[in-house]
């Protein structure tokens, strides 16, 4: 059983290794892209101006009409103080082709107070990669290896890192048992001292896996830290693991099963068909009018807070109009936003998300992208994703190469039973 386990843990770690250890290193440093992105372009969110503040939907409109060729399918209804608005968009169709018309940007900043342009960019770009694109780009590296866009989906690279997560997922378990010293039998029946010594003996021949011997080869040394550390930290990988497979295929996989063994709510995205990019579902009611209606909404329900943004997803047809105040769009622990949804025909109400409010079940689906980035536990658990990154980074370097000395002495005896049986064979008959 346990070379069946050890063959499967290698061709499992072969097969994920190059991508976990992108994942690990981009994730190390996604944990901070909002401080990054802030620092690195001071030029598109700062601005010195004075208010009062340009409403946010007449800037969008602004932003349509000086290119006719983009929607705006995000936009923020209030700024933070001292700080720009900016506007996600996306390409409309072009009559004269019936496909999308090709944008070089994706993302608008403007100064909130005088509507002018401080620039444009495009989130996620794979090149060229500059300061402006930088941490969008490993953002995007993270969840998609930057896997192009085909058969009208933009989704093929979350679908393969979903696959890689849950092949991560079984193998956190493989590996675990590949850690534990193989079983001792006793040849007489087990009296409670003997399984008390076997109990003993198991501890402590499981012990040295748990620590690095920094005295031995440097091949024990690689061995050590990808054992131990696999160990120490087995608890959080197999979260990270897990909540990378549920968040990537989400729609594919996840919502599917959520809706099969528990009592879950779906949202209005995972109850409508996704129309393909080129064949978008044009809205008839617009952003000032979800605006209206979600704050009448909002304070029907006693919500203290105002709309903070407002989305349009023509795949789907639904506009989502979020509450927080400035600046607090992640929520509390990580969770998001409360956020009421509209249907782009009619403007008729058409879900709710609460968050840390639901089911068991609707709780514990919000609770997958808090716990991948940890920000359900605040600050702390940013800086451990960090560390986790970089420990995920480690392991697949380690596993590599443990695999490579391997498969060197292998080889190495191969060969030399090859020439034994050579000189053998040349050896004449006495």
């Amino acid at each position: 059983m346990r070379a069946i386990f050890g063959r499967l843990h290698r061709w499992a770690g072969l097969l994920t290794a190059g991508f976990l250890f992108f994942s690990g290193i981009t994730g190390a440093i996604i944990s901070w892209d909002h401080e990054i992105d802030d620092v690195l372009n001071s030029h598109l969110f700062d601005v010195s101006t004075k208010g009062p503040a340009i409403p946010s939907i007449e800037l969008a409109k602004t932003i349509e009409q000086r290119d006719p060729r983009a929607r705006v399918v995000y936009l923020f209804m209030t700024p933070e103080e001292g700080h720009s608005l900016w506007f996600f968009v996306m390409p409309r169709i072009d009559p004269a082709t019936g496909k999308r018309y090709a944008l070089d940007y994706n993302q608008v900043f403007l100064d909130p107070n005088t509507g002018a342009e401080l620039g444009r960019r495009y989130w996620g770009a794979v090149w060229p990669v500059t300061r402006e694109n930088f941490v969008s780009f490993l953002y995007k590296l993270h969840y998609t290896m930057h896997i192009p866009e085909f058969w009208g989906s933009d989704r093929w690279g979350m679908r393969v890192l979903g696959v890689i997560a849950i092949i991560w997922t079984i193998d956190c378990f493989v590996g675990f048992y590949l850690t534990l010293p193989a079983r001792r039998r006793a040849k007489t029946a087990r009296a409670p001292e003997v399984t008390r010594q076997l109990q003993r003996g198991f501890w402590a021949r499981w012990a040295p896996a748990w620590t690095i011997k920094t005295s031995g080869s440097a091949y024990r040394i690689n061995f050590d830290i990808h054992r131990a550390f696999s160990l120490w930290t087995w608890g959080v990988l197999f979260v990270i693991a897990f909540t990378a497979f549920s968040l990537n295929l989400y729609f594919e996989v996840f919502s599917p099963l959520m809706k099969m063994v528990s009592n879950y709510t779906p949202t209005p995205y995972e109850q409508r068909p996704y129309r393909d990019l080129d064949n978008p579902i044009e809205p008839k009611v617009s952003f000032a009018d979800i605006a209206a209606r979600a704050a009448a909404d909002g304070k029907g329900r006693g919500w203290t807070t105002p709309v903070g943004a407002i989305s349009y997803g023509p795949a789907h047809g639904v506009y989502a109009a979020a509450f927080f105040h400035p600046g607090d769009d992640h929520g509390a622990g990580g969770v998001g936003p409360a956020q009421l949804y509209y249907d782009s025909e009619d403007g008729r109400p058409i879900g709710e998300r609460q968050p840390w409010v639901g089911t068991a079940a609707d709780i514990f689906v919000q609770a997958q992208f808090p716990l991948h980035s940890g920000r359900i536990v605040g600050l702390f658990g940013r800086i451990l994703i960090s560390i986790m990154g970089l420990v995920v980074a480690a392991l697949s370097v380690t596993g590599v190469v443990i695999w490579w000395r391997k498969r060197r002495a292998r080889v190495r005896v191969r060969e030399t039973a090859a020439m034994r049986l050579g000189r053998q064979q040349l050896t004449p008959a006495e």
